[in-house]
């Protein structure tokens, strides 16, 4: 496996849903989340490409990414990777949890988004 190749895959996946997310945000914000949520994650992968130099689980869980990448999070990084993964389950399932409608909340959320996927790619050589 090239593994550089990989981690573009999923480094550029990364910035292109993100950009998504920030189109999303004004008139979709369940789906602005959503597509935030797969930016983390597919940044997320692209550490764990690197550290095991093969293809990341088909798994969906932000923490369990970052463990398996050997992450060393911040507390306030983990409860933000906690709390932001309902929006995995509510970009999936809407019916299953809050969706947010609140045009702060959902920017807010994508600001910190935002910083999170900074300090992955500031991580990633």
């Amino acid at each position: 496996m090239d593994v550089e190749r990989q981690v573009e895959y999923w480094r550029s996946g990364s910035a292109e849903d993100f950009a998504a997310a920030e189109s999303l945000a004004d008139r979709h914000p369940r789906h602005a989340l959503f597509f935030a949520h797969l930016a983390l994650e597919k940044l997320l992968k692209a550490h764990v490409t690197r550290a095991s130099a093969d293809v990341p689980p088909r798994v969906h869980d932000l923490l369990r990414l970052a463990e398996l990448a050997g992450l060393a999070l911040s507390a306030e990084q983990r409860e933000f990777l906690a709390r932001f993964q309902q929006h995995c389950l509510a970009g999936r399932y809407p019916d299953l949890q809050r969706a947010m409608q609140n045009p702060g909340e959902v920017a807010a959320e994508l600001a910190e988004a935002r910083e999170v996927l900074a300090w992955l790619q500031s991580r990633l050589p």
